[in-house]
């Protein structure tokens, strides 16, 4: 079992990479688009703002090999965003990787502090592979001021002033708004669950 990391140039790769290596689970980082087209898995990871990730995914030539990927996809963090049609980002539209019908949209947090930032339950736990070995309520580390709302996609829900997709599933593509590779025993479960798609 492996995964490849896509070097989206807007990750922390190496916590990624070794968070994986604490499952005893090979990955490789890489921006090659004959590695990753050839890859069993491909994890698409990123941090920071959508409008930069998607202007390096760009320059690096891997928008149509992203685009294209018909082997198990798990997109985390801004990852997860970035498999969307449309990111409004402060109300600047910007076109996501497509593989996920649908729009990110700010959160809205009312009195509540932006970016949602720190541990929060897991809620309404649909089957799927990735959710088989979590429970009801086990947490997960968020960081995020963006997120994608409830459809028929989801697979979990988290609540941060409104509840929105903490996790999703469309056709060979999942998504993890949170970090599993900073959520403890649950993410370390996914990640374990993805590895053997």
């Amino acid at each position: 079992m492996s995964v490849l990391i896509v070097d989206t140039k807007c990750a922390n790769l190496a916590s990624v990479g070794f968070a994986f290596d604490r499952l005893g689970i090979t990955s490789m980082i890489s921006d090659d688009p004959a590695q990753i087209m050839a890859a069993d898995r491909v994890l698409i990871p990123g941090v920071g703002s959508a409008p930069y990730a998607m202007s390096k995914i760009k320059e690096a030539g891997l928008l149509d090999t992203l685009k294209s990927l018909q082997q198990p996809v798990l997109g985390i963090c801004l990852g997860m965003q970035l498999l969307f049609e449309t990111l409004d980002e402060g109300g600047q539209l910007v076109d996501g990787l497509g593989l996920v019908p649908g729009r990110v949209t700010a959160l809205e947090t009312g009195h509540l502090p932006s970016p949602h930032m720190g541990w929060n339950r897991l809620s309404n736990l649909m089957d799927d592979p990735l959710t088989a070995d979590l429970t009801e309520g086990d947490h997960a580390y968020f960081v995020h001021s963006y997120a994608a709302p409830i459809s028929d996609m989801t697979l979990a829900t988290t609540t941060y002033q409104n509840p929105f997709t903490a996790m999703l599933r469309h056709g060979n593509v999942r998504g993890c708004q949170f970090h599993p590779e900073r959520s403890a025993e649950t993410g370390a479960a996914i990640l374990k669950a993805f590895a053997v798609l």
